[in-house]
């Protein structure tokens, strides 16, 4: 098995990585083995439930139109 070392990783993120393994009952290295796993993991998209989902979306959206400007309004107020 190939091994890999990692230098330099900021104090803030060595500690929640530490956490994390010891949330999940892992050692450090195993996290950052799943970590590394989950990253480079491709992960296909259905496209026909992301399609059905859309159009559901629209439909139970359709009766609630606003202008441009409402929009902008609204963004505007949650950013608040």
């Amino acid at each position: 098995m190939a091994s890999v070392t990692v230098k330099n990783i900021p104090d803030d993120l060595y500690e929640r990585l530490r956490s994390v393994a010891e949330i999940n009952r892992r050692s450090i290295n195993s996290e950052i083995i799943v970590c590394i796993e989950k990253a480079v993991v491709s992960h296909r998209i259905d496209v026909d439930r992301t399609l059905e989902y859309a159009r559901r979306l629209r439909r139970v959206t359709a009766g609630h139109r606003i202008s441009d400007e409402k929009f902008s309004q609204f963004k505007a107020e949650g950013r608040k």
